[in-house]
């Protein structure tokens, strides 16, 4: 707790995104702080440090690998790399994100290639990677077997953007909400080219209830 709660450093987009990473090639939980607070979000009860505050954790596998090559893939590196460049398909927290700042940042979900894909289209993951670059930040902590310990890190945290173990923070319905509409209008509007459209079939790690 005190690793994610007190850190000597918050890692910015483009620390990250630099070679060679700073992220380990292992598993562990991560927490991620942010300058600006998405629409409709209280700071109210939530961890800051030095004007950053903390409203999501994360962990990496979400449970134990079932294979060698699995155990390989699902790193603290891999998926805060994907939060960082993926799309809201492979990534939760981009897909919680867009949905509250669609508004903000004029972009829509939509469903891409052969439509199993919902992606934040013409260049709206773009946009949502320039808000990251300017307001996310995030620190992990290499763990074993992270999934142990999820639970209870979110349950002695106020965390508004996590839904999963998190019924009890009052946006958590509201966030359902938000994201299952986002998903439904997304089956109305027609599929999206892949040309020109960030596309990755990159599978998500997390469950859609993160």
């Amino acid at each position: 707790m005190d690793a994610l709660t007190r850190p000597g450093h918050l890692a910015t987009r483009s620390e990250v995104l630099a070679r060679p990473c700073p992220v380990p090639k292992k598993p562990g939980i991560y927490a991620w702080y942010f300058d600006v607070l998405p629409p409709g979000l209280s700071a109210e009860g939530c961890h800051g440090v030095s004007g950053h505050t903390l409203l999501y954790v994360g962990i990496s596998p979400s449970g134990p690998p079932t294979s060698a090559a699995s155990e390989k893939r699902r790193t603290l590196q891999r998926r805060i790399t994907i939060h960082y460049k993926g799309n809201a398909y492979s990534s939760t927290l981009r897909l919680t994100l867009g949905c509250l700042l669609a508004g903000t940042l004029g972009i829509t979900l939509q469903r891409v290639g052969s439509g199993k894909c919902r992606t934040f289209t013409n260049r709206g993951e773009q946009a949502l990677d320039a808000w990251m670059d300017q307001n996310a930040k995030v620190v992990w902590v290499p763990l074993a077997r992270p999934w142990e310990i999820e639970a209870a890190v979110i349950g002695r945290l106020w965390l508004p953007l996590n839904i999963m173990d998190n019924e009890r923070h009052p946006f958590c319905s509201t966030l359902r909400e938000v994201r299952k509409a986002a998903l439904h209008r997304a089956l109305d509007l027609p599929i999206a080219p892949r040309d020109g459209t960030r596309f990755t079939t990159i599978a998500r790690q997390e469950g859609s209830a993160r």
